[in-house]
């Protein structure tokens, strides 16, 4: 359906660009007039625009002149004249759209126009690259420009100062990576004084690369975490129970996904162990959260396979590379677990302080654009989550490279000799060629064979990102045999060297399908640039991964009925159909996995907005008192109706145990007595008790200068808000994960994630306000009027690791209540009687 729809209406792009093309004229127009001017003339360009900005003119009205002005800039400072087709890139970037232009067509370029124009405003401008060199490399080339037209640049690196990111942030023009704006975002929200934060308001970013960041690094979480003091004895104890339970009898284990599962029997063997009515009760997550980590680490985590024991200490082993990787964790309590099971000393667990997504992340600019040579396959998601169109930009010249068919070999075997063959024939002629593996082990392997045969090349496995640029540049040189995971060397250009045009271009041989066909395009357009010639050719065999998961074996036996052998290859379009069609399964599967991250993370960015939010104007205000006196009024009149339920006598009021809440919370004793109250409507006492508290707060105030009140509240706000909120992360990512044991009772666990998730934010609001209330009233101000840090934070890098092993998800052992305890309010009652009726 959507076929004909496209066929008929068109898919948006063609309409675009014929607006666009519009404007591209006005601008090709102004050329004569841009050149006449001087270079002081074409700088003062920029006073100009801004003070026609200022009076009202839009910066659509002043586009065609602005971008006209950096292509004259351009030519005169870089040498490089943008064509026609990089100001449609520009334009389209300049609406929040993805321009979608082919490798080596200079996005690079097409970028400074959209970011001179929407910097006029003063608003800031952040150019997202996927590394740092990158973002150094295009700070310095395309800052000339920028500097020359008389706008300030900034570069945002991970090793800058305080000061140094503030001033990179002030900048007109600010570079850096994804990961670095992010965690900035993170660590502004963590300050104890305004001062201190270095980002400004997002106001507009371009992300070169833009499928790599908001589409393959959007299921790993940026994560800030510390150290988590606890117990290990939980550990221990959920360690002694799984070892009692039978696998199949009490749990089951899916070895493709690597689930455990407890089954009926095993929940009412935990719920007996432990005494309790309701594993899956909220009480309960922290407990589940362990008994899971515990499932994990004995039926799927095997020792001297996932990990080996050195030293006293669990060491993880690469999947990938099979070496140990010392100093790195399980996290999520996973290694924690590993240890109770090997007997070994538990160490502390990391705790996440801070953490949001990059979808999340990049959706609070204002106006968000990208750009990359692959979007076209994931058009629907950049529209759906982004809001973003994804326009196609023409090519400055016709695409003259050839896209072979896939060649199918039976085994793995006949298809690694048959790449080395190819590589051999073309290195003979002096044919630059690059070689594209879906993974390390596989550039490893195919680099052995070319040992073996003399033929000398590089490896790339994007460990040094300068170097990895510089390798990629040299590929296209005659004779140059390079072989790259099909990610390495994004953003850098493949020039080709003398000569190299006659022999046919560069040869880009993939090894094998990836999993998405975006990726294979990127490693297909490495080669061709700006109209070259080119060749790309894929060899697949029928016991690669993707064939394996996706039937090959009827393929498999069709190739031995034809006795075709192992050196003789399947040409066969019915074949590639196929393999692109389990691409689009696997895509669309990823797709879901990212929509579903992100629905959760929805839930936790609504919260995480209510407090940075709170949290800035806690910094930002002069005087708190009236906050304060807000949340103290809130706490009283909580524990009032707790006292006073409007569904009970009033003979049945406890006004003793509102007395005791005041007198172990907020007043001294007899500065409320049971006498007062006794006879009032709950309104009533709680206004009673509220003008108690603020003769009491007036007497404090007048104990201190103005100033060290207004900072002692500041110091109890931040750290209830800080501590309450890091556990309350913590929280909400035990439940998480969870939570999908709930679909068992036919309910949604995503509708459940968002109730729970709610009721434990407002319990959280209500937790904060306690003490709040407790501290401000109850604290004796002497040397306590140091702002500090609930806790000490690093940024753990998303890309150290693959999928859940790198992200630092801790538990944290809370306080439990019995229910026939004393309630810890210090009302006298018993906690079910009490705040155990909240609950």
């Amino acid at each position: 359906m959507l076929g004909i729809l496209k066929k008929v209406f068109g898919d948006g792009t063609q309409r675009h660009l014929n607006k666009y093309q519009k404007i591209v004229d006005q601008i090709e127009a102004l050329e004569p007039d841009m050149q006449k001017l001087s270079d002081d003339q074409l700088r003062e360009k920029t006073e100009e625009f801004k003070a026609r900005l200022a009076k009202g003119e839009s910066i659509d009205q002043i586009l065609p002149e602005a971008f006209a002005v950096v292509r004259e800039g351009s030519v005169r400072v870089l040498g490089m004249r943008p064509y026609p087709v990089q100001l449609l890139g520009g334009i389209s970037l300049h609406e929040g759209n993805i321009s979608e232009m082919k490798t080596g067509e200079g996005k690079t370029l097409v970028s400074t126009m959209p970011a001179y124009l929407n910097a006029l405003t003063g608003k800031g401008v952040h150019i997202v690259t996927v590394n740092e060199y990158l973002a150094r490399r295009d700070a310095d080339e395309m800052g000339k420009l920028h500097r020359f037209l008389g706008l300030t640049v900034g570069l945002n690196l991970n090793s800058l100062s305080q000061e140094e990111k503030q001033e990179a942030y002030s900048a007109d023009i600010t570079y850096g990576t994804n990961n670095e704006f992010g965690f900035d975002y993170l660590r502004d929200n963590m300050v104890l004084y305004k001062e201190q934060m270095v980002q400004r308001p997002l106001h507009y970013a371009i992300i070169d690369e833009v499928d790599s960041i908001l589409i393959d690094e959007a299921r790993t979480p940026l994560i800030i975490s510390g150290t988590a003091k606890k117990s290990a004895s939980l550990y221990q104890t959920a360690d002694t129970f799984v070892r009692t339970l039978t696998k199949d009898q009490d749990y089951t284990y899916d070895e493709k996904t690597k689930g455990v599962q407890l089954t009926e029997e095993g929940i009412e063997k935990a719920e007996k162990a432990f005494r309790i009515e309701n594993l899956f009760d909220i009480g309960n997550v922290t407990l589940v959260h362990h008994i899971n980590q515990a499932l994990r680490a004995h039926a799927s985590m095997h020792r001297d396979a996932d990990y080996v024991v050195q030293d006293e200490e669990v060491v993880i082993v690469d999947s990938f590379t099979g070496r140990l990787m010392k100093g790195r964790r399980y996290s999520d309590g996973l290694h924690q677990a590993i240890e109770a099971k090997e007997g070994l000393k538990i160490q502390n667990e990391s705790m996440t302080l801070a953490t949001t997504t990059f979808q999340n992340y990049f959706r609070m600019y204002e106006k968000l654009s990208g750009m990359t040579g692959t979007a076209k396959t994931e058009e629907e998601e950049f529209r759906n989550i982004y809001n973003m169109q994804v326009i196609a930009i023409p090519t400055n010249r016709p695409i003259a490279r050839e896209d072979r068919p896939d060649l199918i070999y039976k085994t793995m075997e006949g298809k690694f000799k048959a790449v080395v063959e190819d590589i051999a024939v073309r290195h003979e002629k002096g044919q630059p060629v690059l070689v594209g593996t879906v993974n390390v082990d596989t550039s490893e392997l195919v680099s052995q064979m070319l040992k073996k045969k003399g033929i000398r090349h590089h490896v790339l496995n994007a460990k040094n990102h300068e170097k990895e640029a510089e390798i990629i540049e040299q590929a296209g040189q005659p004779g140059a045999v390079t072989i790259a995971t099909n990610m390495a060397g994004r953003g850098t250009d493949i020039k080709l060297g003398e000569g190299v045009i006659e022999l046919g271009g560069l040869s880009v041989i993939g090894t094998e399908r990836h999993e998405s066909r975006r990726i294979d395009n990127q490693l297909r357009g490495r080669s061709g640039r700006q109209g070259d010639p080119g060749i790309t050719q894929f060899y697949l065999s029928m016991e690669d991964e993707l064939m394996r998961r996706f039937g090959s074996d009827n393929m498999k036996s069709m190739m031995d009925r034809l006795g075709m052998d192992d050196d003789q290859p399947l040409e066969s379009k019915l074949v590639t159909r196929a393999v692109e069609s389990a691409q689009k399964r696997v895509e669309g599967n990823n797709f879901d996995a990212r929509k579903t991250l992100l629905q959760y993370d929805d839930v936790l960015r609504q919260q995480r907005d209510v407090i940075y939010k709170q949290r800035f104007e806690v910094l930002d205000a002069e005087n708190l008192r009236e906050v304060v006196e807000r949340m103290i009024r809130s706490s009283i009149e909580r524990n009032v109706n707790a006292h006073m339920p409007k569904e009970a006598l009033p003979e049945e009021w406890d006004y003793k145990g509102i007395v005791s809440y005041v007198e172990g919370n907020l007043l001294d004793e007899g500065e409320v007595t049971e006498s007062a109250i006794k006879g009032k409507e709950p309104e009533e006492v709680v206004d009673i008790i509220v003008d108690a508290v603020k003769v009491k707060y007036d007497e404090k105030e007048a104990e201190l200068t103005p100033e060290q009140m207004r900072e002692f509240e500041k110091v109890i706000v931040l750290r209830a808000v800080d501590s309450k909120w890091m556990d309350h992360i913590d929280a909400m990512d035990q439940l998480r994960q969870g939570i999908h044991l709930r679909a068992y009772g036919q309910t949604d666990p995503l509708r459940e994630y968002q109730m729970e998730g709610f009721a434990m934010f407002e319990a959280m609001i209500a937790s904060i306000e306690e003490d709040v209330a407790k501290y401000v009233m109850k604290a004796q101000i002497r040397n306590n009027l140091e702002r500090q840090k609930v806790a000490e934070g690093q940024a753990v890098n998303p890309k150290q690791g693959e999928g859940e092993q790198q992200k630092k998800k801790p538990y944290v052992k809370r306080q439990e209540i019995g229910r026939n305890d004393p309630c810890p309010c210090g009302s006298g009652k018993k906690f079910k009687q009490c705040h155990g009726q909240m609950s």
